[in-house]
């Protein structure tokens, strides 16, 4: 039991030091999404871990819809948003209809903890250059994009950082968002392809991405969907991983 705990406070450590031990990293989250974020607006961080974003996009002064299913994560948001009534924390997942599903826990990497399947886990242990592994699982709550625009209105800008889920959480969703991200895995470019896919099957979208955690859009115009499939087809499983963001285009 004593192990259990140390390998969740150590994996929590490793992702506080990832998220909020940069220097500036508020104020360069906050110029970043300041493109689809004022005052006012209503932001989904679907898989927030441990909230750096809504950190930045209440600075914004967004409010905040914010899934996350892994218990210590939600702790940890618990602490640190728990008082802010412009901040929902909902201990759920998202993905294309309601239910419960297990939740592959890695309590020393925890930003990799995903609802996915076995193949994508091989695939990231392999992918990688350190030892991972998902040492439990838990039963987790499954709603829809729907249900909860349903409850809380249409985002301005929702974030989909799901570990190779994100396009089961587009599916749970039936109508055009203003603007969203979806998190992209090289060794897995097939995922990517199917979310701009489903995207394009909702609304005239427009596209581009960055790399990590670098918040910085790599291309100085916003493409159409065929060249952002581009754009992907020429990147190798070695390539860096990272964000596509996507917009609605002017009517």
């Amino acid at each position: 039991m004593w192990l259990d705990a140390v390998l969740i406070r150590l994996g929590l450590l490793r992702s506080v030091a990832m998220y909020y031990w940069k220097p500036f990293n508020r104020r360069r989250l906050m110029r970043f999404y300041s493109q689809f974020v004022r005052p006012g607006s209503l932001c989904f961080d679907i898989g927030s871990h441990l909230g750096n974003r809504i950190w930045a996009w209440r600075a914004l002064g967004a409010r905040v819809v914010a899934l996350e299913p892994q218990p210590q994560c939600l702790a940890f948001l618990q602490r640190r948003f728990g008082q802010d009534p412009e901040v929902a924390l909902l201990g759920q997942a998202a993905g294309a209809k309601p239910g419960i599903l297990p939740l592959h826990i890695s309590r020393l990497t925890p930003t990799i903890s995903t609802l996915s399947d076995s193949s994508w886990r091989r695939v990231m242990r392999d992918a990688t250059s350190f030892r991972v592994s998902w040492d439990y699982s838990v039963q987790v709550e499954v709603v829809t994009l729907d249900k909860l625009i349903a409850r809380f209105g249409v985002p301005d800008f929702c974030k989909i950082d799901v570990e190779d889920f994100e396009v089961q959480v587009l599916n749970g969703l039936t109508r055009p968002l203003p603007a969203l991200s979806f998190e992209y895995f090289t060794p897995t470019l097939y995922r990517a392809q199917e979310c701009i896919a489903r995207l394009e099957s909702l609304g005239d979208y427009e596209y581009n991405w960055s790399f990590g955690e670098s918040q910085q859009m790599q291309s100085a115009g916003w493409l159409e969907a065929e060249a952002m499939l581009e754009v992907l087809s020429g990147y190798t499983p070695s390539d860096p991983s990272g964000d596509i963001y996507a917009r609605l285009k002017p009517a």
